[in-house]
């Protein structure tokens, strides 16, 4: 039995395992602690045991292969990682490591790595030959991720309003409580089910923990997060560590998706974790507070020698606070599509609450068939008079007429 087959199984199905392997009351052990005792036993009665995680390389030189299922949280079910085999392999932060594990000897205290059979899900002999992250050559995106699931309205209008591309930096502009997390969860169902192939990855830093439940319970992806009742530090540490997993797997020719709740609070984390330069912004932000959430943001783009990072965050505005404005401020303009919502939607119960006149995609002709580019301007041209709740509201009326958006257009130009 593998770490990771035990990482997905319930509290109640470990302490019975670990009954049969005559583990010491394990009724009275945390989860993380209980693995590690069942992985110990199970060692010492069958041998070898294949681990998993990904790698964070420490100042000494060694690493750790961290658990996704504990957001990255340093554990006593951590993978120790020698400077030889990073050496050997070329392996670096961020790199998804598989292999066979040895059970810690007498003085040590953690798992170690003997042998390494995958880095990234393929041969390690592969990370010999992969591109810098850095080196690899951005272009706009060109092939369009579909959105469209029936019955999703929210994903409808967007995969006609506003399309994503493989490689698209997306900002979700939302004053409170218009229903961005809920976009966030339509937007990743309809990833997962319509591209398979995608290597999805939620990041909710500074959430809610019931709100991480849901979204751990409704997504079929990875979840990593970083509630509000956690230090500012481990927001940084968590979004970095998804980063350059991320990186690592579009160095492989991987399409991954990230999508960022939020990254105001991810500024702010950075605001409070950065030393202070003595240069402060408005609204108490620090100058160089934002140059490492910047470039989380601008890591987002499709490549030209394959593989594409897309990363859609979403920023909070009208919260009364003048460090939110101006993190906004500073963020505007840095990505190629936005999409904003609109409290009026809201409180008129309109979902989803899009601002259909302000939101659009740069270079959506690059997304969209000729065809469906000229439909999608004529419809704006129509939209263009209305307020916003009408011309919402006109939109959703005829799309639920209709099943998809191909039907819809085709039925806009019959009249």
């Amino acid at each position: 039995m593998d770490m990771r087959t035990l990482k997905d199984m319930a509290i109640g199905d470990l302490t019975q395992v670990a009954r049969e392997l005559e583990v010491e009351n394990p009724a009275g052990m945390r989860k993380q602690d209980l693995i590690f005792r069942i992985l110990q036993a199970q060692t010492e009665r069958e041998g070898l045991i294949f681990g998993e995680g990904v790698l964070e390389i420490l100042p000494d030189g060694y690493g750790f292969l961290r658990a996704p299922e504990y957001n990255y949280l340093p554990g006593p079910d951590d993978i120790y990682v020698s400077p030889s085999q990073i050496r050997r392999f070329n392996l670096r932060t961020g790199d998804t490591v598989s292999g066979q594990i040895r059970p810690p000897r007498e003085g040590e205290r953690y798992f170690a790595l003997i042998k390494v059979e995958a880095v990234n899900f393929e041969p390690p002999d592969f990370s010999h030959e992969k591109t810098l992250f850095d080196n690899l050559t951005p272009l706009y995106p060109l092939e369009r991720i579909n959105l469209e699931v029936e019955g999703n309205m929210t994903c409808r209008v967007m995969n006609l309003m506003t399309p994503i591309g493989k490689g698209q930096r997306g900002l979700i502009v939302a004053p409170p409580r218009t229903g961005k997390t809920m976009m966030l969860q339509a937007i990743a169902n309809a990833v997962t089910t319509n591209h398979p192939e995608v290597i999805l990855i939620v990041l909710l830093i500074d959430e809610r923990p019931e709100e991480v439940t849901d979204m751990q319970r409704s997504v079929k992806g990875e979840v990593i997060s970083s509630t509000f009742d956690e230090p500012a530090y481990r927001h940084v540490q968590v979004a970095e560590m998804v980063l350059e997993k991320a990186k690592r797997l579009v160095e492989h020719k991987r399409d991954v998706v990230i999508l960022l709740d939020s990254i105001t609070r991810l500024a702010r984390a950075y605001n409070t974790v950065v030393p202070p330069s003595g240069k402060v912004l408005s609204g108490g932000v620090d100058s160089n507070a934002l140059q490492k959430p910047k470039r989380f943001f601008g890591a987002a783009r499709n490549i030209e020698e394959g593989g594409s990072l897309t990363v859609i965050g979403t920023a909070l505005i009208d919260t009364g606070s003048r460090m939110d404005d101006v993190i906004f401020e500073e963020f505007k303009g840095t990505g190629n599509m936005e999409v904003h919502l609109d409290r009026k939607l809201t409180e008129k119960r309109v979902f989803p609450s899009i601002d259909i006149n302000k939101s659009g995609t740069r270079k959506e002709e690059l997304l969209l068939e000729q065809w469906e580019l000229k439909r999608v301007w004529v419809l704006r041209k129509v939209l263009n008079p209305l307020s916003t709740v009408e011309c919402m509201e006109l939109l959703l009326e005829r799309l639920e007429r209709t099943h998809t958006n191909r039907e819809f257009l085709e039925l806009m130009s019959q009249g």
